[in-house]
């Protein structure tokens, strides 16, 4: 069995205390974006779950503070109720969750039966955008003007993660066929 020479406790705290520092950084930095991302998928899904069963009041708190100031909460409301009728959300897949300190960006896939203009399941693949204010992730996609004064702050970020347009599709004979967003078919 191979002995090692004894070290003077002197000489070693320094490199100990080494080894605890970059043992430590290396632990928060790997906790740290997990954490974030979880947060980010959580906040995504929560979103999702309140469309999904109607909360639209509670839906404009999950809104950045100046989106707020563009719409109030009765317009937000009255508009999310005309569209009641013309889908049923049905699930959500959240994919990559990417995040850049108060910045985020979620790839997701959204599933819906849609009724009108057809009877059929659709689903909107759309990269979703969310900005941490006091401590909570809010949504910011489909608010171009926050989008992009973010970005512009985050020049690396959006180099990284461009804005992507949605993409929505049908479900024909079991193939999801892509139509055109803006349109009607």
């Amino acid at each position: 069995m191979r002995t090692f020479p004894k070290v003077p406790m002197k000489n070693s705290l320094p490199i100990i205390l080494i080894l605890v520092l970059v043992l430590l950084l290396a632990t928060t930095a790997a906790f740290a974006a997990p954490s974030d991302q979880s947060e980010v998928r959580a906040a995504v899904q929560h979103i999702f779950d309140q469309l999904k069963s109607g909360e639209y009041e509670a839906l404009y708190d999950a809104l950045p503070a100046s989106a707020r100031t563009r719409i109030s909460r009765e317009r937000l409301v009255a508009g999310l109720q005309r569209t009641r009728n013309l889908y049923q959300l049905q699930r959500i897949e959240v994919g990559t969750v990417s995040v850049s300190g108060n910045l985020a960006v979620v790839d997701t896939t959204m599933f819906a039966h849609i009724a009108k203009p057809f009877d059929g399941d659709g689903k909107l693949v759309v990269q979703q955008y969310l900005i941490r204010e006091d401590g909570k992730w809010k949504v910011a996609t489909g608010d171009t003007e926050t989008i992009n004064h973010f970005l512009k702050s985050n020049p690396s970020f959006a180099r990284r993660f461009p804005i992507k347009k949605p993409r929505a599709f049908v479900n024909q004979d079991g193939k999801w066929i892509e139509i055109p967003l803006g349109q009607r078919r």
